[in-house]
């Protein structure tokens, strides 16, 4: 019974930020029906269902938004939900007849939430885009990278999830909140250039203090200091070391058994070559393996750099379940961790149309108002 048990959620099938929102609110409780296309459209993703874990914990019904018949019974889905979730180019949802005027007019509580990249109005509102495009107008990719080498793309972490879906969710839920109290919803919207200029949000006080230089790579958190990089083992993997505080390198160098060499010190950024030279040459004499032995109860901050099917192995990761088996996929869990309502995954990616029947029963239609909304070309299977 997770914090969001009773919420229902509408969810118009999209990639990316919108899918990943949703998995956060089921995982926390929330019953969410995704309304999907008759038939796959593809949207990028060119895999089997039961692999697509963002889709996970949804019950799902067909429907062709392209007709009158099929608006309508959008309309009265989100007549019963208290949340709704729609990734279309902005106006789109407007020009079929079901932008938040008309929703909030039948559903006057409805939290109605918007994922863009650009956002609902400005410039670029109206152009295409992906994760690496919507953080390169924030400044977050031009960050990251090493010293005179190209930026490099942070997966898509930091726009598509981080920066969208999580913000989406965050929204959502204050939006849940504010309704609750005030009885009326609203609308929020959540954008990617947004999201990801929170994320960075520390950066700019530290270029205020004049603590952060925008050359790429010459920073303490960028790869610039040598004791806050990754650094490769004698096997051809790699390992983590962030030892900033003076007590933590201090240790870094007692580990690596350079206490008593003759090194330029912490801050002196002259010598930070030289000390990047020597990290590299020790932590090259051993594999990754021997060094977690060696910085076994450590404070240097020092962590082994795996990989997705070795992080879900790694003995911190087991004992705090930080991955679940649903299906036959083994994936990451809901989180935050809640005390006394945790959140649960409510079950594998639905196929398309799946426990539809059901969840329409569930969220207060009549057998006869549900042969209805079939009529109107609402799918669905048992």
């Amino acid at each position: 019974m997770g914090p969001l048990t009773g919420i229902k959620v509408l969810e118009f099938e999209a990639i990316g930020p919108g899918p990943f929102c949703g998995m956060m609110l089921s995982d926390m409780g929330a019953d969410v029906l995704l309304v999907e296309r008759p038939q796959d459209p593809g949207l990028g993703v060119g895999r089997a269902r039961w692999t697509d874990v963002m889709s996970r914990g949804r019950r799902s019904v067909t429907l062709d938004l392209k007709t009158p018949e099929g608006v309508q019974a959008a309309i009265e889905l989100a007549g019963k939900a208290d949340a709704l979730i729609e990734g279309f180019r902005p106006g789109v949802m407007e020009r079929i007849g079901l932008g938040p005027e008309v929703l909030l007019a039948t559903n006057p509580r409805l939290v109605y939430g918007r994922m863009t990249g650009w956002g609902q109005q400005g410039p670029l509102a109206q152009r295409a885009g992906h994760d690496i495009n919507y953080i390169a107008l924030t400044g977050a990719l031009h960050a990251i990278g090493r010293v005179g080498e190209a930026p490099v793309p942070p997966l898509n972490l930091v726009g598509d999830f981080g920066g969208g879906g999580m913000l989406l969710a965050f929204g959502i839920a204050c939006g849940l909140l504010e309704a609750k109290n005030s009885g009326k919803g609203q609308v929020v919207d959540a954008a990617m250039v947004d999201g990801a200029s929170t994320l960075a949000a520390m950066f700019f006080g530290m270029m205020a203090a004049n603590r952060w230089s925008e050359t790429r790579g010459d920073n303490v958190l960028d790869t610039g200091a040598p004791w806050y990089d990754t650094y490769e083992t004698r096997d051809g993997k790699y390992v983590a070391i962030g030892s900033i505080e003076a007590k933590f390198y201090a240790e870094l160098l007692e580990r690596l058994g350079l206490a008593g060499e003759p090194l330029p010190a912490q801050h002196d950024r002259a010598g930070w070559p030289v000390l990047r030279a020597r990290f590299a040459e020790v932590f090259k004499s051993r594999t990754r393996d021997e060094w977690v032995q060696i910085f076994d109860g450590s404070d240097a901050c020092f962590a082994p750099v795996l990989t997705f099917s070795e992080a879900r192995a790694d003995a911190h990761n087991v004992a705090r379940g930080t991955h679940v088996q649903v299906g036959k996929i083994q994936q990451p869990g809901p989180a935050p961790r809640f005390s006394r309502t945790p959140g649960q995954i409510q079950g594998e990616p639905p196929e398309r149309g799946q426990f539809g029947r059901e969840a329409l029963s569930d969220w207060g239609f009549s057998p006869a108002q549900i042969e209805n909304l079939a009529k109107r070309g609402l799918g669905f299977t048992e």
